[in-house]
């Protein structure tokens, strides 16, 4: 083999050796941008949980003024709550989302009984800002899955799981829907 010949192969392996690392940085550089979607799109969640959360101690001091016999639905509420304000992580918020979801939905099928506390301005106001805290959650969290979709799809493909594997990139858990959201409360008024 000439020197003519030589340059050329070590040219061409050099090029291939450029190319590979360019590919590697770039693919790497956007598996790093996609989790960070992710990670917004969980502080997104994870504000609305926070709200959410924050309106509970209201919602619960004017409830307890109306109700006199229902210390335990008022006392799952407040343990859910603090659950969800002690959990960290996807499958917790979520584990812990469900709870409390739960636990306000049985809260408000208790309500019922009482039209005072129904009809009580505060209690109204109250109700309306948890619903519309519970409709920006599920944004959230539909936001968030569609993210978490996007990266974990991004992972597992060849050959981006060559450098997701090499980048440590695991998949990431999807914030389940609630199971209080499925079923509706059964209200018995006999």
């Amino acid at each position: 083999m000439n020197k003519k010949t030589g340059f050329i192969v070590l040219g061409v392996i050099g090029g291939i050796l450029i190319l590979s690392l360019m590919w590697g940085v770039t693919t790497y550089n956007s598996l790093v941008n996609l989790k960070e979607e992710v990670t917004g799109k969980f502080s997104d969640i994870d504000v609305q949980l926070e709200r959410r959360a924050d309106l509970v101690p209201n919602l619960v001091n004017t409830v307890k003024g109306y109700v006199k016999h229902e210390d335990s639905a008022i006392e799952r509420v407040t343990k859910a709550r603090e659950n969800l304000l002690k959990a960290d992580d996807v499958e917790d918020k979520s584990v812990a989302n469900s709870e409390l979801s739960s636990a306000l939905n049985n809260l408000l099928v208790i309500v019922e009984a009482y039209p005072d506390l129904k009809a009580n301005t505060n209690f109204i106001n109250l109700q309306d800002e948890l619903a519309g805290t519970e409709n920006r959650i599920a944004v959230a969290r539909r936001d968030f899955n569609e993210a978490a979709k996007e990266y974990n799809s991004k992972i597992k493909k060849i050959p981006t799981n060559i450098i997701a594997g090499i980048g440590d990139f695991e998949e990431i858990d999807y914030f389940e829907a609630d199971d209080g959201k499925t079923k509706l409360p059964e209200v018995d008024f006999d």
